[in-house]
């Protein structure tokens, strides 16, 4: 990949088409910004071991990305069949929440076990049900001391451990299971940077992930997936207590009527930027390229429209898990978006209401490299918050150089929309650091010696260090090189 800066970061989901060292190397240099790992069906040895080649590919393509861990969160399953059931229209099928009453039953209906409890005392008459998301439909026709009973409206095959939805139900399970906290441990053990939580319902949830978190002395980064109509309706309190978000597009998109998909991804796009929290447009990008070298015509406008609504990130799932052309949609991914971003108007987030003063120093910083005219802007952080403000600012044609010291929060800015993250031990004293910073861009060709450069830095004053904005010039630095 060339310097030219991308500011939207690309996600991909490791499987067994990308675990070989050479091809994950390769999706490193095509510019893939975040590797994930979906803990649906991962072994703890499995997670292992890929962490491992993950951090392999790293070294030799000589770039350090992070790893996501996707926890499974409560996932409602059927359960284990002998045979797959046929089921046609109007037959019925009985989902039991009790193993023990599973054979005791009479012959009307189907049966198959849950993972749920309490589906008998959380779901009522009318209520649908989704298996095999979304593929088959039943309606709630009865309500018993140990099963819901459904007809079913669409048919299809069920197989074992079919997904289950319940739209518009208040699903009363734990948002941490025992298999996502023995993961957990794991990816801890193994370092990782994010932890995304799956079927986010409320901030709660968060809380108790943060908890679990400390408690195990990780500072690892939480992203909260919104998948139904809850999260939905306490979206702003979610992303508040979430350090990102993700809109996980498959299951929303069931639980939620599929046509209300863009206005609440747009919805949710606008309050993270606003609130200055990274979010993720994922699920369905690419789909057909699981199959196919290039994408559809709609693939290619979806992953235009979320570069246009300015995500941080963009993702790959099938596409890089199991499917054929996986280093080809990343390829596809980062064209589509340098193309896009070329057309992105250049003061999004100048009419953007800021309180803070603070918020309005940096946005102020912003807007002096945007008036520049080719310049970037150059910060310095240790925990990543300052970077992250500036990214959620927007500021189009201004790349952000973010230099830190900290190995981690080096690692974790590549979430961030048009963030280029470097580590440097950072000198005693401000002004080395920025000159050393100056110098490295430059050496790397991050910078032409005519460009200006907004640096966001501390300066020492009487009253301690403050924060200030300075423009530099790369010009003198061509004669120190």
């Amino acid at each position: 990949m060339s310097n030219r800066q991308r500011y939207t970061k690309i996600i991909f989901t490791i499987g067994p088409a990308t675990r070989e060292v050479a091809t994950l190397e390769r999706l490193i240099n095509e510019g893939a910004d975040i590797c994930r790992l979906n803990m649906a069906h991962a072994s703890h040895d499995w997670t292992r071991e890929t962490v491992a080649r993950v951090r392999e590919a790293c070294k030799n393509a000589g770039r350090d990305i992070p790893l996501m861990m996707d926890v499974k969160g409560p996932e409602i399953r059927t359960g284990d069949l002998p045979a797959p059931i046929v089921l046609k229209e109007g037959d019925i099928v009985d989902f039991i929440c009790q193993k023990e009453n599973a054979e005791n039953d009479n012959k009307i209906a189907y049966k198959t076990t849950v993972n749920y409890p309490d589906i008998n005392k959380d779901m009522k008459i009318g209520d649908t049900i989704l298996v095999d998301s979304g593929l088959i439909r039943l309606v709630a026709t009865h309500v018993f001391n140990d099963r819901v009973r459904g007809r079913v409206i669409i048919p299809g095959t069920m197989g074992n451990r079919r997904h289950i939805n319940l739209p518009g139900v208040r699903v009363n399970l734990p948002c941490l299971t025992e298999k996502d906290k023995g993961d957990i441990a794991v990816g801890i053990e193994c370092g990782v940077e994010f932890f995304a939580l799956s079927f986010v319902r409320t901030a709660d949830d968060l809380r108790i992930l943060r908890k679990h978190l400390h408690d195990n002395k990780s500072k690892a980064l939480i992203i909260a997936k919104i998948e139904d109509q809850t999260a939905i309706s306490k979206l702003h309190s979610i992303i508040r207590a979430t350090d990102a978000l993700m809109i996980a597009r498959g299951d929303l998109g069931i639980e939620c009527p599929f046509e209300e998909l863009p206005t609440i991804q747009k919805r949710a796009v606008q309050i993270c930027i606003s609130q200055g929290k990274p979010v993720i447009v994922a699920t369905h990008m690419l789909e057909s390229m699981i199959e196919n070298p290039i994408p559809t015509r709609a693939e290619v406008t979806d992953v235009s429209n979320a570069v246009f609504e300015r995500a941080d990130c963009v993702m790959l799932s099938g596409e890089t898990t199991t499917g054929k052309y996986p280093i080809q949609s990343v390829q596809t991914m980062h064209r589509i978006a340098v193309e896009s971003e070329k057309h992105l108007p250049p003061t999004y987030q100048t009419e953007r209401a800021l309180t803070n003063p603070r918020l309005k120093m940096l946005r102020s910083a912003a807007l002096l490299a945007h008036d520049l005219d080719d310049a970037s802007l150059l910060v310095f952080t240790r925990s990543g918050n300052l970077p992250r403000i500036v990214s959620s600012l927007r500021p189009v044609g201004c790349p952000i150089f973010a230099f830190t010291d900290n190995p981690l929060t080096f690692r974790q800015m590549n979430i961030l929309w048009g963030v280029k993250p470097f580590f440097m031990e950072f000198p005693e004293l401000p002004e080395h650091t920025i000159q050393q910073a100056m110098k490295i861009l430059y050496k790397n060709k991050w910078v032409h010696p005519e460009q200006w450069i907004v640096v966001i830095s501390n300066v020492l004053t009487t009253g301690g260090m403050t924060e200030s904005i300075q423009m530099r010039q790369a010009l003198t630095l061509e004669e120190t090189h």
